[in-house]
C-alpha cells in the first residue's frame, strides 16, 4: 500500500507541474516581447519570448523534468502490476527488488523537481506569473505539500540508502544498476553518435553512484551510522539523476528507432524527446558527479554543524 501511495505522490507532483509547463508553453507562444539580440532595429516589431533561447531554456528544463518524472512513475506503477500478476515467480521477485529501490526515488525525485519545474513555469511568466491572475502561481502552491507528505524527502533519502540499497547485500542495487548497463549497451549499438554520447555520459554515472556507495556502505560496515546517513538526501538526488537519465536514454533510443517514417507531427514528438534526453544528460546528470565526489568524501558538515551556530 505504502509503494503505491508514495508513486502516486511522485505522479500527483508531475501532474502539477505538467499543468505548469503547458501552461507556460502557450504563454511563451503568444506573449510579445522584446527583440533577438541579434536584431538592433529599434523599429523592430517585439517577436514572442520563445524566440528567447533562456526562455527555451526553462521550458526545456520543464519537459526534462516532467516527463522524466511521469516515466518513472509509469515505470513504478508498471512493476507493481508485474509483482502482483505476473505469472512467472522470477519476473514478480525482481519487480518487488526494483520497488523496494525505485519508490524512494519515485516519491521523493518528482516532488522536488517538479516543483522546480513550477517554479520555472511562474518565471516565463514573469511578473504576471507570482499573481492569482494566472494558475502557475496556484500550482506551485499544491505541488508545495508533495515533498512533505508520505514521508518527507529526508526521509525518502534515508530509506532509500540506509535500508533499500543495502538490503540483500545491495541485490536491489545490483538489479536496477543491471537495467541501466543493459540500456547503455543498447544504446551504444544504436549506431546512433548521439545516443553513444548519451550512453558514455550515463556509464559515467553509474559508475560513479556503485563507487559511492561501497564507499557509503564501508563506512557502515565500520560503524560510523552517523557519518554514513548524514548526507542521504544528496544521495536519494545523485540516484535520482542517474535513473532519470536511464529513463531519458530509453525514451531518445525509442524516438530515434520511430522516426523514420513518422508523420510530421510525430517527428516534432520524437525530435523533443532526443532535445530533452540531450538537456538532462548534458545539464543535470553531470550533478550527479559533483554529488558522487562529496558523498565519497564522507563530509561531516552537516553532522558536526554545532547548533549553536544556527
Amino acid at each position: 500500500m505504502m509503494n503505491e501511495a508514495r508513486i502516486g505522490v511522485g505522479l500527483s507532483a508531475v501532474a502539477l507541474a505538467s499543468a505548469g509547463y503547458r501552461y507556460s508553453l502557450d504563454y511563451a507562444k503568444t506573449r510579445l516581447q522584446g527583440r533577438p539580440a541579434s536584431n538592433k532595429n529599434p523599429e523592430a516589431k517585439p517577436v514572442a519570448i520563445i524566440e528567447h533561447s533562456d526562455v527555451r531554456r526553462m521550458l526545456l528544463q520543464q519537459k526534462a523534468y516532467v516527463e522524466g518524472g511521469l516515466a518513472l512513475c509509469l515505470y513504478c506503477a508498471r512493476l507493481v502490476d508485474e509483482e502482483l500478476a505476473n505469472s512467472d515467480a522470477q519476473t514478480r521477485a525482481d519487480a518487488h527488488l526494483l520497488l523496494d529501490i525505485l519508490t524512494p526515488i519515485a516519491k521523493a525525485w518528482p516532488s522536488e523537481f517538479c516543483l522546480e519545474a513550477n517554479k520555472l513555469a511562474i518565471q516565463v511568466l514573469g511578473g504576471y506569473g507570482y499573481t492569482r491572475d494566472y494558475p502557475v502561481e496556484r500550482l506551485y502552491r499544491d505541488n508545495r505539500l508533495n515533498p512533505i507528505h508520505e514521508g518527507t524527502n529526508g526521509i525518502q533519502g534515508l530509506d532509500l540508502l540506509g535500508r533499500k540499497v543495502m538490503m540483500q547485500n545491495g541485490a536491489a542495487l545490483k538489479l536496477l544498476l543491471g537495467r541501466i548497463q543493459a540500456s547503455i549497451a543498447s544504446a551504444k549499438a544504436s549506431g546512433d553518435a548521439a545516443l553513444n554520447e548519451y550512453a558514455e555520459a550515463l556509464a559515467k554515472a553509474v559508475d560513479a553512484a556503485t563507487r559511492t556507495t561501497m564507499t557509503l556502505g564501508a563506512t557502515a560496515a565500520q560503524g560510523k551510522l552517523d557519518l554514513f546517513l548524514a548526507n542521504a538526501h544528496l544521495y536519494l538526488e545523485m540516484m535520482g539523476h542517474t535513473v532519470i537519465a536511464w529513463l531519458w536514454l530509453q525514451q531518445a533510443e525509442l524516438a530515434t528507432q520511430a522516426l523514420p517514417g513518422a508523420s510530421a507531427a510525430d517527428q516534432d514528438y520524437y525530435q523533443g524527446k532526443r532535445w530533452a534526453c540531450r538537456y538532462f544528460i548534458r545539464h543535470e546528470l553531470p550533478k550527479a558527479l559533483r554529488q558522487s565526489e562529496l558523498l565519497m568524501s564522507l563530509d561531516d558538515t552537516a553532522l558536526n554543524l554545532p547548533i549553536a551556530a544556527l
